[in-house]
């Protein structure tokens, strides 16, 4: 109910903006400073244009920061800046199931969409029973760019919190900014260059934290929506849920499993998410004696943060110090 509302309100700021033509002409509002005109539904995405357009483009996150990514609708100012933009990016996936029905109904046909599930390779959803598999990941099924997906097929949507995958699409958007900006071609592409090969760092710096691990395996008291992460890595993990599962509380049996793990192992952190209570993993800790730290998915970051000017790299960069600690 709360997308069909939003998609009417749409209709009708639309129409009343636009009627001295008709509510059917909609016109692309022309920018005076030349810009090319970007909105992103979440945080890496937004950081990712960023850092590639620099001062050409105007770029505009949906999704405010320190807000829940999974219960958010658009407003009907977010569906007039999707109308109204060059290149709208989003995910795909659960979370962004609103998306089909805004852009269906947007009169400007000339937007540049992308999707960016369709620019890497896809995961398999893992469901309870596989959440305490040690490196149950090695027997996921992985495919490749373009593949299509069969009906019915649920994927971990997630994708970003592999560096990998953000090289991939950073070198993507750069294209698709090349495409809609040519006059500015070089521009980007040296961008592009420069900040791909600061991922590729970043990248190398966690292969060498894992490389001299002392132990192989993650405890998350928290839902686990690192499943590309630890795939790059070659990690193991225990968790209370599976991706982001809309169960608020673990039972029994998961907590204790947790609690046991972390003691007969010797963990020494147990993970809680970014804007999570972290209830679950303080539980664990009181219990055991390992420590509580976060780690973040980067789905989103706190207002704070994206004021102090938080960055996609500056996130992980804090996983790294993060990770070296549970893992030595």
């Amino acid at each position: 109910m709360k997308k069909l509302v939003s998609i009417f309100l749409f209709v009708a700021i639309m129409c009343g903006m636009f009627s001295f033509s008709g509510c059917g002409k909609t016109a692309k509002v022309q920018k005076s400073d030349g810009k090319i005109s970007i909105v992103t539904t979440i945080f890496p995405y937004y950081d990712f244009v960023r850092q590639l357009a620099g001062d050409k483009a105007d770029v505009r996150l949906l999704l405010s920061p320190g807000s829940d990514p999974h219960s958010y609708e658009p407003s009907p100012s977010d569906i007039v800046a999707i109308e109204n933009c060059d290149i709208f990016i989003y995910n795909g996936g659960e979370s962004d199931e609103w998306v089909d029905g805004v852009l269906s109904s947007i009169e400007n046909k000339n937007v540049k969409v992308m999707k960016m599930m369709e620019y890497v390779p896809l995961r398999h959803e893992q469901s309870m029973d596989h959440t305490h598999k040690h490196n149950e990941h090695e027997n996921m099924s992985e495919h490749d760019e373009g593949h299509d997906h069969e009906e019915g097929e649920e994927y971990d949507e997630h994708i970003w919190t592999s560096i990998r995958n953000a090289e991939r699409m950073s070198a993507s958007i750069a294209d698709e900014l090349i495409s809609v900006d040519s006059k500015n071609s070089d521009y980007y592409n040296e961008r592009k260059t420069d900040y791909i090969s600061k991922l590729d760092a970043l990248d190398k710096d966690f292969s060498e934290v894992v490389k001299n691990k002392k132990r192989d395996t993650l405890v998350f008291g928290d839902r686990f929506p690192f499943l590309y992460f630890v795939s790059d890595y070659n990690l193991g993990y225990e968790c209370a849920f599976p991706g982001c599962s809309h169960d608020t509380e673990p039972s029994t049996a998961v907590v204790s499993h947790l609690i046991d793990f972390t003691r007969e192992h010797d963990i020494p952190v147990v993970f809680y998410l970014e804007l999570s209570s972290a209830k679950i993993a303080q539980i664990i800790s009181e219990d055991s004696s390992a420590k509580t730290m976060q780690f973040s998915s980067c789905h989103n970051v706190t207002k704070e943060d994206f004021e102090n000017g938080a960055t996609y790299i500056s996130v992980m960069e804090q996983n790294l110090k993060a990770l070296k600690e549970a893992l030595y």
